[in-house]
């Protein structure tokens, strides 16, 4: 292994380090307390080692981003993919989907609440962003008729962040989750298929 290779690989693992820090330091206490100085501290690095890998707390809230939307995609992928017929692809989605929000709600902020620099909905929005929409759209996609698949599966999602977000702000009791998602799915896929 080259040095140049050993140090390519001991500035991933300080910035996978760092990110993971950040990650459960939120989870725990929340995005308020995740400081360069706090997250410095956690990882015995000084802030000059995490400002050479980040530009900012806002720097790190991004990266944390990302993870969550791949690992979103990814559990989308697998709750679509396992299961049987359209409409219970469109309900294990939604489960998956309120399911991650529910039980990450700081990886879901960093994603879905905090401004991060990612760019949403244009041709230069990054691969890892798309996939999760387009794994809801493939649920949604077989059920949209007349209608645009993209503007569907947007009001999709949309209908499962307002639920996520209205829940776990007390808003909506959490123990009727599972009778709204029913809702939903019967006025999106009204007969078994």
């Amino acid at each position: 292994m080259t040095t140049q290779t050993r140090r390519e690989r001991e500035r991933a693992q300080r910035e996978q380090q760092i990110v993971a820090a950040a990650r459960e330091l939120a989870e725990t206490e929340g995005w308020e307390a995740v400081t360069t100085r706090r997250l410095a501290a956690e990882i015995e690095y000084s802030q000059p080692v995490l400002y050479s890998h980040f530009k900012g707390k806002s720097a790190i809230m991004t990266a944390v981003a990302v993870q969550g939307f791949e690992e979103l995609a990814d559990e989308v992928r697998a709750a679509r993919t396992a299961a049987r017929g359209t409409r219970d692809a469109l309900a294990a989605v939604a489960t998956a989907y309120t399911d991650f929000a529910r039980k990450r709600p700081a990886l879901y902020d960093a994603m879905f609440t905090h401004a991060v620099d990612l760019s949403f909905a244009s041709p230069n929005t990054p691969a890892h962003l798309r996939n999760g929409f387009d794994e809801i759209l493939q649920a949604v996609e077989p059920l949209a008729a007349d209608d645009d698949p993209g503007i569907l599966t947007e009001t999709f999602w949309a209908s499962l962040h307002g639920l996520a977000m209205l829940e776990r702000s007390g808003r909506l009791p959490a123990d009727l989750r599972g009778h709204r998602l029913d809702l939903l799915i019967g006025r999106f896929a009204p007969e078994a298929t």
